[in-house]
């Protein structure tokens, strides 16, 4: 699991960093990695933060 202080990364559509109380769902990837998706607080949207 990731660091639940630590931003999630940068929102694909308006560039803002999304904090790490904005996620909706962390996942496991098929390669090992995991996956998050977040609603973006400008945006608000749901996106994959990069």
């Amino acid at each position: 699991m990731t660091d639940s202080s630590a931003p999630l990364g940068q929102c694909p559509s308006c560039d803002r960093e999304i904090p790490a109380a904005w996620k909706i769902i962390e996942y496991d990837q098929g390669d090992g990695n995991t996956g998050v998706f977040a609603e973006c607080p400008d945006c608000d949207a749901v996106v994959k933060p990069r």
